[in-house]
This record gives structure tokens, C-alpha cells and sequence, in this order.
């Protein structure tokens, strides 16, 4: 069926069609630089952990708490004691793991070293680990951020 009279012509659907691939171009690029510049997340000031699960881990050896939407690093050292850091890069927030047969921090994306006290020494990462302060009350493994009470 073929119409007398259309609502908009050839040009204009072309240019609706255009100008609206445009705007999807445009806000998936500008999307994601908003995020980096506004990040949504909020980091907790503290976690509680049921110590139970977490004392059996072995002398440098180490166990993966939440810490908000990333990951924590709950890691023991020789002489007994506990160390937790935040388990993410402080180059580009990449995933890290503790190797323990070689006693460090590793940082897949880029090829990032830190030592076994979450210092940084090779690759990429500018700043050391964050580390978190740790305190056993009765039952609980209490995990805070530096500055938190």
C-alpha cells in the first residue's frame, strides 16, 4: 500500500538514522570517561570476618576476604602474625594475587611486583598496596581502612 502523503521524507529518516548512530557513538565513548571521573563506588570503613574461617590459614600463605566490591588479602606471615591489604593494583585496580613459592605480590595485567609487605618493586604499580589495619575481638576478625577508630 502506498501512501499519498508520508510524514517525513527519505532525507529526514537518513538524517534521524545518522544523527541517532551518532549519539549512541558518542555516549558509549563518553560513558565510560564519566565512571573513571565519578566512580560509584564506596569503600567500607570496616568488615567482620568470623575469625574461625580465616585462622587456619598457613604461614605464608594467604585467603581472600570482600573488601566492599574488591578483593581483600588476608595474608600470614612466618611468625604467626596477620596482614591484610586492599587485593587490587595501584596502577589500574587489576586483580592481585600472592605467590607464595616466590614470596610476592603479583599483578597480571601489567607485569606488577610487590614484596611479601605489599611494597612495590617492579613493573608499573606507583604506590605500595594499601594496607588494612587488623584486630581480633572475642570471635571476630575486625579488618578497618587507615584512619577509621
Amino acid at each position: 500500500m502506498k501512501l499519498k502523503h508520508s510524514l517525513f521524507s527519505r532525507r529526514q529518516f537518513l538524517n534521524g538514522l545518522i544523527g541517532g548512530w551518532v549519539g549512541a557513538i558518542m555516549a558509549a565513548l563518553v560513558y565510560p570517561i564519566v565512571r573513571f571521573i565519578f566512580p560509584s563506588y564506596k569503600e567500607p570503613d570496616e568488615v567482620i570476618l568470623l575469625y574461625a574461617d580465616y585462622k587456619d590459614i598457613l604461614p605464608n600463605s594467604s585467603k581472600i576476604f570482600p573488601w566492599g566490591s574488591k578483593p581483600g588479602i588476608l595474608k600470614k606471615n612466618d611468625d604467626g602474625s596477620l596482614m591484610a591489604f586492599v587485593g587490587v593494583c595501584t596502577h589500574l585496580d587489576c586483580n592481585v594475587e600472592y605467590q607464595p613459592e616466590k614470596r610476592k605480590f603479583f599483578c597480571a595485567c601489567h607485569d606488577g611486583w610487590y614484596d611479601e609487605f605489599g611494597t612495590n618493586i617492579s613493573g608499573p604499580p606507583p604506590k605500595p598496596l594499601r594496607r588494612l589495619f587488623i584486630s581480633i575481638e572475642g570471635e571476630d576478625l575486625i579488618i578497618k581502612k587507615e584512619g577509621v577508630e
